[in-house]
Parts: C-alpha cells; structure tokens; sequence
C-alpha cells in the first residue's frame, strides 16, 4: 500500500493547538528541548545500567540478587530507550544536534539500530498511525490481531491471554530478528527504506557484533551458559513487557480508531492532527512514578501531536492540549490509570478474537 494523504481543511485544528503550544514557550521563555531535570535522569540510568551489568558479569552475585537484577537490567533498558533515546531521535533530547544523535544512539548500544526505528517510528509510525498495511507498529504477524482490517484465525479469541508472552519476546526478536529482517529487505513493511550509506552499513554492524559479544559472548565466558541463560531471558523479557505495554496502550485499546484511507484517491478523511486525536490516548498522566519511568509517553497525545517537544514539557502543555479540543470539541481519549488502560487494551484484543 503506497502512503495516504490527509485531508487540508480550511480551518486546521493543528494550527490552533501550535499556536496555543508556542504561545506558552514564549510566554515563559523556555525552550521546547529538554533540561537539567532530564540530563540528571538520564545520568542516573545510563550509571545505574552500566553499574548493574558490571555486577552482574563480573562480581557473580547470588542466584535470586543475580534474578533480581536482571529484571532491573530490563527496566532500566526500558527507561533509557523512553527518556534518552527516544527524545534524542526525535531531536528533542537538547538543542544541540550532536547530543541528540548521541542520545539517540544509546539505542544501538542497547542492541537495536536507530536508523530502522527512525524509518519505522519518526518517519511511518508518528505520519499514519494505526493505519493497517502502513504502521508497523500494530504488525505483529498472525499470532495477533490488533486492528479490524486483519484477518482473524480462530486462535485470536485467545490472544487475550497469551499476549502477555509475546510481549514479554518483543525486545529479544527486536534485536535479533526484525532489525536484520528490514536491514536485508530494504523496507519497514510496505515502506521503504532511504538508502543506507556507507557509515549507516558499518554503525549498523558494529553495534550488532558489540551487543552479541557484550551481552552473550562475554557473560557466557564469565558465568557459563546456563546462568548466562537464566539471566538473559528474564533480562529480555522484563524490558520486552515494559516497552509493549507502553506501545499498545498508547494506541490499541477499545477507545482508538484504526482509519482506512478512502479509495481509490488514497486520502484519509481527518487532517493529521484530528487522526492523531483519534488513533492515540493517553493514561495515568496524574502518576509521577510512571511518568518519570516510561519518560512522559503516558502523555502519549501530547507526543504525538508535539514530537519534536521534550517529554519534560508534557505535563504542562498537557492542560493546554485538552483544553484546546473541549474548545474545538474534538476527541481527547485519555484513562486515569495504567490499570484501566490495561484493561481496555485487553478488551479490545477480546474483540479483535470475535468479530
């Protein structure tokens, strides 16, 4: 499917909520980039992460502090990627470009290749999503059916309860699987990829070599295989849960729509920012803890429509969004709590089973 055109109404919805959005940097003199409150963060979790790996490998604690600390290895892979990489690739990390891409790239130190998440995510995801055939992010292959325009196999009524595995797999088939898929495909599922020089070939496979040696080969030589095992699946699988749920809650819960471009002109009916309104929704947004973990993409509304604005601003453009569309009496999805969003994300993977 070739990419959709949105709808250019007259009056844009867009237009008012930057408007109001700029209005507030300007009236308290803040840069849209991220602070010192987001660079103590990220300090803390790239020393936290590199203190616990250190630990782990090369001081061999006891077999339930050594779980233990796998599965804080993976909250915190999970952190970093929210608060570090995830700002820095959308360039909003800071107002110095070399520190964005430094940001950026912890995600290739992490295992996976920021360029592809570039195309899948800044390019794909943020322009039309949960538009089937486009948005990556709601291909899970067969195994899961998340929006109305998959095809539904009989297994799909129990895709409630097991989705919880495969999401637990997400970040292992991540680094070892769907980077090389697109890498030898040359494409992010229908789209294509901009053309790799040769600088984008060697970080891509030097970072792949570093994390195999880094995260398999050495462990294995340091603690044997089967504790290397042990270890390295509850480690994937702790950061695999945490980036799905934040991901999926975001967008595929009973509340969001999943548009089809209108045929045979491809166009969607919505302007871009009504589709965003429509298709994302935001949870827990009153939970500190939460929003400091998962880097404000609670507020996963306010990122969508502002992605080149820092998560640290969310909460405070948060009030001005909402506002905005009561005014303008478009579509706000938000649940008060991360339970209640759960919820509703099972709900609707229920439905996708039935019908």
């Amino acid at each position: 499917m070739s990419t959709p055109k949105f709808d250019v109404p007259a009056i844009s919805i867009y237009s008012e909520l930057k408007k109001r959005v700029n209005d507030y940097f300007k009236t308290n003199n803040l840069p849209p980039t991220g602070n010192i409150n987001l660079y103590i963060k990220a300090a803390f979790l790239i020393l936290s992460y590199i203190g616990i790996y250190i630990h782990l490998v090369f001081y061999t604690p006891a077999p339930w502090l050594a779980i233990a600390e796998c599965i804080l290895l993976g909250l915190l892979t999970a952190a970093i990627g929210f608060n570090v990489m995830h700002d820095g690739a959308h360039g909003s990390f800071s107002n110095n470009p070399k520190l964005n891409m430094l940001a950026a790239f912890t995600l290739d130190f992490l295992g996976a290749s920021s360029f592809m998440w570039n195309t899948k995510h800044n390019v794909i995801h943020h322009a039309y999503t949960n538009i089937e055939g486009i948005d990556d992010d709601i291909e899970a292959g067969i195994l899961l059916r998340m929006a109305p325009q998959q095809k539904r196999y009989s297994f799909h009524k129990y895709q409630y309860l097991y989705f919880w595995l495969l999401y637990g797999l997400l970040y292992i088939t991540w680094v070892f699987y769907t980077d090389y898929k697109k890498y030898f495909a040359n494409r992010v599922g229908q789209v294509p990829l901009k053309k790799l020089k040769l600088r984008d070939h060697i970080i891509f496979w030097f970072f792949k070599v570093f994390h195999l040696v880094l995260y398999v080969l050495l462990p294995i030589y340091v603690v044997g295989f089967s504790s290397w095992l042990i270890g390295f699946l509850f480690y994937v699988f702790s950061s695999g849960i945490i980036l799905s749920l934040v991901f999926q809650l975001a967008h595929v819960i009973e509340e969001t729509e999943f548009p089809n471009p209108v045929q045979p002109a491809n166009k969607m009916e919505d302007e871009w920012a009504l589709h965003q309104l429509k298709t994302t929704a935001n949870f827990a947004t009153s939970n500190k803890v939460i929003t400091w973990w998962v880097g404000g993409l609670n507020f996963q509304v306010e990122h969508h429509l502002f992605p080149k604005v820092s998560h640290v601003h969310y909460p405070a453009i948060n009030e001005i969004i909402k506002q905005t569309c009561k005014d303008l009496r478009v579509p706000y999805i938000e649940h008060p709590t991360m339970r209640l969003a759960i919820l509703s994300h099972i709900a609707h993977l229920k439905n996708m089973g039935r019908f």
